[in-house]
């Protein structure tokens, strides 16, 4: 698989089905847009995509689904320069995302999937960064400390400093679409049963 191949322009988009008017499950008003939309991503599959838009309160929700059922993963991949930046990223709303040395990003009744590229996560990444340094809360270590993630974040935007960046995710939805990327099977958290003798 070439990463050169795997472009916005490579993506065959299905017209979404849209259905409006639906209750919003935040204030309840008939201002509800449901879209799906399938999607073909080369060296993934097909995917569905599914937001909601309410009109009335801004509440919105988007997630990512595999149409076939894939195992828990792990991927890793090693940002090394501009190249690696245009790297197409599938995230599902429950795949934890990490940029060691940095932070991570962790799934939640918030959390929404997307499709987006190294540089896209890179920049959330720096969106939380910049939320903390504007933050009057923030004490003079709490703001030193972000001033210092916000010129490492730059830096590897800017194709100068390599990052690690892992995906977590228990769904099997998200991937990271590059031969560079070290794909495993995640190990899940499940307890074992404890049987009485």
């Amino acid at each position: 698989m070439s990463d050169a191949k795997i472009a916005s322009k490579d993506l065959d988009v299905k017209q979404p089905s849209v259905l409006e008017g639906q209750p919003c499950p935040i204030c309840k008003s008939n201002t509800l847009t449901l879209r799906e939309a399938e999607v073909e991503v080369p060296f993934f599959g097909k995917l569905y995509l599914y937001s909601m838009d309410c009109s009335n309160c801004g509440f919105h929700k988007a997630d990512v689904e595999s149409a076939e059922q894939k195992p828990p993963v792990k991927i890793q991949f090693t940002v090394e320069g501009d190249k690696d930046l245009r790297v197409r990223v599938v995230k599902s709303s429950k795949a934890r995302i990490t940029l060691k040395g940095i932070g991570s990003i962790e799934p939640g009744i918030e959390s929404n999937g997307y499709i987006t590229n190294v540089e896209g996560l890179i920049s959330r990444f720096k969106h939380q960064v910049q939320v903390i340094l504007d933050s009057e809360d923030q004490d003079s270590d709490a703001r030193a400390k972000a001033k210092k993630l916000l010129k490492k974040l730059n830096r590897i935007l800017a194709g100068w400093d390599k990052a690690v960046l892992i995906i977590e995710d228990e769904s099997g939805n998200s991937a990271i679409l590059s031969e560079k990327a070290v794909t495993t099977r995640l190990k899940t958290s499940t307890k074992k049963s404890s049987r009485k003798k």
